[in-house]
């Protein structure tokens, strides 16, 4: 046997079985006394979740007249395949941060 096992085997053997801690009985006079908990107020109901946009390529095509339109512009840096996120007022490329800036709305 190796030294752990010994080990283990001696602690098993060293150990007190637990005492028994006799309850006492509460009397009337040291009963804890209960507390009036307030009324809970009702909680008002939660409001419908927004749905989200659907994900997938389907999302960044549109297709017209037989012709396959891009929705979105693509990377001036990383290329064809890279299409640039949508963030209110600018672009940016997931792939290597490229940031393009919509124009102002006046």
């Amino acid at each position: 046997m190796s030294k752990k096992a010994e080990k283990k085997e001696a602690s098993k053997k060293v150990e007190e079985p637990k005492k028994e801690v006799k309850k006492t009985e509460a009397t009337p006079a040291e009963a804890p006394k209960e507390e009036a908990k307030p009324a809970k107020a009702e909680k008002a109901p939660k409001p419908e979740k927004k749905k989200r946009e659907e994900k997938g390529v389907h999302t960044l095509y549109k297709v017209d007249n037989e012709k396959v339109v891009r929705l979105r512009p693509i990377c001036e840096r990383c290329g064809p395949g890279y299409f640039m996120a949508d963030h209110g007022n600018r672009y940016t490329c997931g792939h290597c941060g490229f940031t393009k800036y919509k124009p102002a709305k006046e």
